[in-house]
């Protein structure tokens, strides 16, 4: 049982490290030992917990879907809120991760999306399934919202969810190349429009 906690341990400490690497260089820019350096394991011991730099790539997707659909989960649950005011927090805390220059924070499914999805089809999975499984709380808080009359929608909740993430998915980018929050804030006048929410 201890081996095996060791053993847990050590291939966290190593996708916890890469978290910020992968964020600022992107997942080809950065190379297996700067990642060992960072997480101070050694460098052949990479392939004792995983069998190749692509597969190291699809845990590292797994493991930030894992947190931050336990972080999403947790937004739209806030308590004393309504649906509508728990999906508009939850984009402002969308824009106030991905807006400024701390890679660190950005989210990987913006980062590596255009990068993997052509080079690894294991990677463009996990994006895949991680984005589904975000776009499906997504419609599920819509539906409800709907329900409790907080927001209106014309479309179906997941057309609209799917719609709305791929909006902010265009803003997060366009952001990086105006280097300015103006995308972001299109993406708030969007959002509330399709939730049928007032403009202030």
């Amino acid at each position: 049982m201890a081996r095996l906690a060791a053993h847990t341990d050590t291939r966290q400490e190593i996708l916890d490290s890469a978290y910020g690497l992968v964020g600022a260089k992107g997942f080809s820019g950065v190379g297996l030992s700067e990642i060992l350096t960072s997480a101070g394991v050694p460098k052949g011991s990479f392939y004792h917990y995983f069998g190749s730099k692509e597969a190291f790539g699809e845990a590292l997707l797994a493991d930030y879907f894992e947190s931050y659909l336990a972080d999403l989960d947790t937004t739209l649950a806030e308590p004393g809120l309504s649906h509508a005011e728990r999906l508009m927090n939850y984009w402002r805390k969308w824009q106030a991760t991905q807006g400024g220059i701390d890679d660190q924070r950005k989210c990987l499914a913006v980062k590596l999306a255009a990068e993997v999805s052509d080079l690894s089809e294991p990677m463009r999975l996990a994006l895949k399934s991680g984005t589904a499984a975000i776009i499906e709380r997504l419609a599920r808080s819509i539906a409800a919202g709907v329900a409790e009359g907080s927001l209106t929608v014309e479309s179906e909740p997941h057309t609209t969810a799917e719609n709305l993430y791929h909006v902010w998915l265009g803003a997060s980018l366009m952001a990086k190349i105006v280097r300015t929050d103006a995308p972001f804030e299109a993406a708030i006048g969007t959002t509330r429009r399709n939730l049928g929410l007032t403009s202030h």
